[in-house]
Order: structure tokens, then sequence, then C-alpha cells
């Protein structure tokens, strides 16, 4: 059985010379195999996006929503900010 599919794509100009480029500079086989490997580097950090909004973001909502007093206001963060910027001065 097949594991691959065949499929055409229609990359910008300049895309289309950045996988040739990483093809003739001898690091890859193929055109095709710079796209599978940059899709995989893609689909890599899409999963630790995802893994990080699960594990961390989503539980630190909950604890927001559960306790609203945990929230830090924009003008608070900017006060914090341009107080650690003075005392680092």
């Amino acid at each position: 059985m097949r594991t691959t599919q065949q499929m055409s794509i229609t990359p910008p100009n300049n895309m289309a010379d950045a996988v040739k480029a990483e093809a003739k500079a001898g690091e890859y086989a193929s055109e095709s195999e710079v796209i599978r490997d940059d899709l995989r580097a893609l689909m890599a950090r899409d999963g630790a996006v995802e893994s990080w909004l699960q594990s961390q973001v989503g539980p630190a909502y909950d604890v927001l929503v559960a306790d609203p007093t945990w929230a830090v206001s924009a003008e608070q963060v900017r006060a914090r900010l341009a107080a650690e910027h003075a005392r680092t001065r």
C-alpha cells in the first residue's frame, strides 16, 4: 500500500526559489524532500503550540475564571515594566 500522495502546489516565486536552493545545496535529495522536511517541522511546531495551550494556557484561564483577582490589567503590566526599566537604568 502506498504511503504517499502526489500533489501539485504553486508556491510564490521566492518560496519556490528557496526550495530549489535547498535541494541544490545538497542537503536534500530532491525538492519534495525539502517540502516534506519543512512540513514535518511545521507539524512539530503546531503540536508544541497545541501542547502548550492545553498544558499551560487552558489551566491558567481556568484559574482566572475561578478567581478573577489573579488577573493583571494592561496598565498594571505597563507600570511594572516601567518600574523595572527605571530600576535597571
